[in-house]
């Protein structure tokens, strides 16, 4: 008596892979009030082509770097997908600090997809601030649906920015962590 094993090849994809990681450093933004990326060069893509998102697609980037700011003076994080904002965060006022450790967790689900006003994004993520000097930290959650300018039938390609609301010359951020991962 012969016994046949069948074997699904769709469980054979690992639902957990790299999709992008960064190989050195962010350009720091220091001392302006202009919009910059935390993305540096590396390996892999952030881009998913036009159509390439399936419903329940999940996604988590981890950033990690080192901050300095100025007492009283804020920090805006928006994550893009291109030029479309899929979540900006409120102003969070900084403590003064320099050069501590910070660390930022998005995660994103596809809940829909097609054109804007169709396809739907849920972002969720949080920023931390480690303190060295009390050894405690300060940071903030966010949480956004966007359900009116996210666009799967376009290509998309992901931006993580930072966004002082002063040119101080104490305020300065960079990435030399970057890791992008399909989680689902």
């Amino acid at each position: 008596m012969s016994t046949s094993i069948y074997i699904n090849p769709l469980q054979l994809i690992p639902t957990n892979y790299g999709l992008f990681s960064q190989t050195g450093n962010s350009v720091p933004i220091t001392a302006t009030t202009v919009e910059g990326t935390l993305i540096d060069g590396g390996v892999g893509t952030l881009s998913v082509p036009a159509n390439g998102f399936k419903v329940g697609d999940a996604f988590r980037a981890e950033f990690g770097g080192l901050i300095s700011a100025q007492n009283g003076n804020t920090i805006t994080i928006r994550v893009k997908a291109g030029s479309t904002i899929l979540c900006q965060t409120p102003a969070f006022s900084m403590p003064g600090i320099v050069n501590q450790v910070w660390l930022l967790s998005i995660n994103f689900n596809i809940r829909a997809i097609g054109a804007a006003g169709a396809a739907e994004i849920v972002t969720l993520g949080n920023f931390h601030v480690l303190k060295a000097s009390s050894g405690t930290q300060e940071g903030f959650g966010f949480n956004t649906v966007n359900n009116t300018t996210f666009d799967t039938t376009i290509p998309n390609t992901l931006d993580v920015t930072v966004q002082w609301s002063s040119n101080n010359a104490n305020n300065s951020i960079y990435s030399d962590l970057f890791v992008l991962n399909k989680i689902y």
